[in-house]
């Protein structure tokens, strides 16, 4: 029997919403066809973006969204997105699949969908290639409530009242496909492209994202830390230069010249996928620990904003467009990169999942009018309880299992925390593909008054398809039992869990 221990008088931090972020980028089916088909389509839609797909993704309480890219953002020049749609400019997406991006979908648009999903905004800008002078013009034309060329043209084009920008990238990736930048060049470029970032409503600060690193370049975030942490300011207040740096890490079976497939895999293929996600807590804590070392105070939060899974793609799709299956190997990618953000959300206050829908691992597949859940969509439906809430102390005895020295992972992985309303929260991720495992729960010095729980579970490659949309989906959990400061229960193999329990 493994023993999980909580311990409800060890408070550990706040768990922001925006730890179950996500994220969309101009590429392959995510936007167009995704969330996005247009007033006169077929299709339910209001105002452009399908009601199925928006309803959907309300039920997951999303936080925020970050748009528009990715490698797309340091490409795109948002003043083709405005205005008359049949006037807009055309380009080809040379990023992803060289198809043509008519710009339908753009400023106006984007902040529709987030009002439509009632979460908050995440725009990247333009460091590869734009200008200080387009990235200023942009933020005046969203939050500007004055007189102003930028405030007059939006009110042309039909929105009379500013948005809310809640947070703002000054560029992505730019050691790669933003510019292929040395740290020192970006550290420049920040200080100089994040001044004209400017907040225009000392009521809606915009928080300001510094361009991370890839991976464990933890060169790149020293030297941009070394540059710029002086200019930081508070996250919860938003009135420095910098609130936030970003981490991009993705889960690859292989490498990147053979990524590996979504489905067919086997058992070293699933074990292998599961050490290399676990990797994020190396990450997180490395990368935390460095900027500890120029920001005790915490107030320059680490923002996870692109991670997940990434395969080879789906036979006979462009393979610019990065689509891919999910399986239940992608909701324990999903469960055990949440328990990570959750135990470390004194740093980490934003993750993005990449991406929303269509693209790598999404929580949304569409196909025409078609619409399906993910595995790893139900993953976050099981963990959005503990969004806003306040961590918990736990630890649970695992052991190593697994069929290679180098790819060993704990059988089991959680987090807890408690919300506003005195409830407890514990996910758990039974990481073994075959076996199953007996869980006494304790919390330290409480009787339990009751235990609900629900469950996600199936076999390794189960996956939901559009003739089967249901194959895999969340379903209650009645085997846990109590007694005194204990929870009983066995967790199947390959399952996500989650638990709410109230206190005597």
């Amino acid at each position: 029997m493994f023993k999980l221990v909580i311990d409800p008088q060890k408070e550990s931090g706040y768990i922001h919403p925006e730890i179950q972020g996500h994220f969309s980028e101009h590429l392959g089916r995510c936007i167009y066809g995704g969330v996005y088909v247009g007033e006169d389509s077929d299709i339910p839609n209001t105002n452009g973006m399908r009601n199925d797909v928006v309803s959907a993704l309300k039920e997951l309480n999303l936080p925020v969204l970050r748009w528009p890219g990715g490698c797309f953002a340091d490409e795109y020049h948002w003043k083709d997105g405005i205005g008359d749609k049949s006037k807009r400019k055309k380009m080809i997406n040379t990023n992803w699949g060289g198809v043509v991006e008519d710009n339908s979908f753009g400023t106006h648009e984007y902040m529709e969908l987030c009002r439509q999903l009632g979460c908050k905004t995440y725009i990247n800008g333009n460091v590869g290639s734009g200008t200080v002078q387009e990235m200023s013009e942009w933020v005046e034309y969203m939050t500007f409530d004055g007189v102003s060329p930028m405030a007059e043209l939006r009110k042309e084009n039909g929105h009379e009242a500013p948005w809310t920008v809640d947070y703002f990238g000054v560029g992505n990736e730019n050691w790669g496909c933003g510019g292929n930048m040395l740290p020192e060049y970006y550290a420049d470029q920040f200080r100089r492209y994040q001044s004209y970032v400017k907040n225009y409503n000392p009521e809606k600060k915009i928080s300001k994202i510094a361009c991370g690193p890839n991976a464990q370049d933890y060169e790149w975030t020293e030297t941009v830390l070394r540059q710029c942490h002086k200019l930081s300011g508070s996250w919860n207040n938003a009135h420095g230069f910098m609130d936030g740096i970003s981490l991009h890490y993705y889960t690859l079976p292989y490498d990147w010249a053979k990524k590996g497939a979504a489905t067919g895999f086997n058992e070293k293929e699933w074990y292998m996928t599961l050490s290399k996600t676990l990797f994020m807590e190396e990450l997180v804590r490395k990368h935390s620990a460095i900027i500890d070392a120029f920001n005790p105070d915490g107030n320059i939060a680490l923002i996870v904003d692109e991670w997940g899974t990434w395969y080879d793609v789906e036979e006979g799709t462009n393979p610019g467009f990065l689509y891919q299956q999910n399986t239940m190997r992608d909701a324990l990618v999903a469960g055990i990169n949440l328990n990570i953000f959750n135990k470390n959300c004194k740093r980490v206050k934003m993750a993005n999942i990449a991406q929303l829908v269509n693209v790598l691992q999404a929580v949304i597949l569409t196909e025409g009018d078609q619409m399906i859940k993910t595995p790893t969509y139900h993953a976050f439906n099981l963990y959005k309880y503990h969004q806003g809430g306040t961590l918990i102390d736990s630890h649970i005895n695992s052991e190593m299992i697994g069929l290679e020295k180098e790819y060993m992972v704990p059988n089991l992985h959680e987090s807890c925390s408690k919300d506003k309303d005195g409830k407890y929260h514990i996910t758990l991720t039974n990481l073994s593909c075959s076996d199953s495992y007996e869980i006494e729960t304790t919390l330290t010095g409480n009787n339990v008054a009751s235990v609900k729980a629900q469950i996600l579970a199936g076999k390794m490659d189960d996956k939901n398809t559009f003739d089967e949309p249901d194959n895999v989906t969340v379903k209650d959990f009645d085997g846990a039992t109590t007694e005194g400061d204990k929870i009983r229960f066995t967790i199947p193999a390959c399952s996500v869990m989650h638990l709410e329990v109230e206190l005597v």
